[in-house]
């Protein structure tokens, strides 16, 4: 049987938006409901959920991501699947400058800070395409430079 590449995906993705709510619906709440446990992996990559509060809206906004780690940040990707659009979470995203990660038996706050060129761009993409391919053939299906961000832990006061 042949395999489902991330061209594909995203082609079948485009062509069923409703059926693609209805799955990430369903495995949100999953994930939610187990704590992380269940429904934590798409296409056998983990992933996370990341709230960003609508710029428009004002309500938190959940979405699925790639699970990439730098120590201890989380890097995220704005490729959209190769879509010539900037993703709606990331304009989001970049607006609040804030949101709420949930991995696995964690959730924390966080800021987030796109990266420009340079070295720690650089070595953020090399990660994200380590822990998933298809962000290549992403970047190769447009023509916008598909933007990157880490998010760093906001560190809550004790006591």
């Amino acid at each position: 049987m042949p395999t489902i590449t991330g061209r594909a995906v995203n082609a079948l993705s485009k062509r069923t938006p409703r059926l693609n709510a209805f799955f990430m619906r369903r495995q949100l709440a999953a994930f939610r409901a187990s704590n992380g446990q269940r429904g934590n992996r798409l296409r056998g990559k983990p992933i996370f959920v990341l709230d960003v509060i609508g710029r428009k809206s004002g309500q938190p906004r959940p979405v699925m991501l790639m699970l990439v780690r730098r120590g201890d940040d989380l890097v995220v990707i704005g490729s959209n699947g190769g879509n010539p659009q900037t993703p709606n979470w990331w304009t989001n995203l970049m607006a609040a400058g804030r949101a709420w990660a949930e991995v696995p038996g964690e959730r924390y706050e966080v800021t987030a800070r796109e990266l420009e060129d340079g070295p720690e761009r650089d070595e953020c993409w090399a990660l994200a395409v380590g822990a998933y391919p298809d962000f290549e053939s992403y970047q190769e299906l447009t023509e916008r430079r598909i933007p990157i961000a880490v998010l760093e832990r906001i560190e809550q006061p004790s006591g």
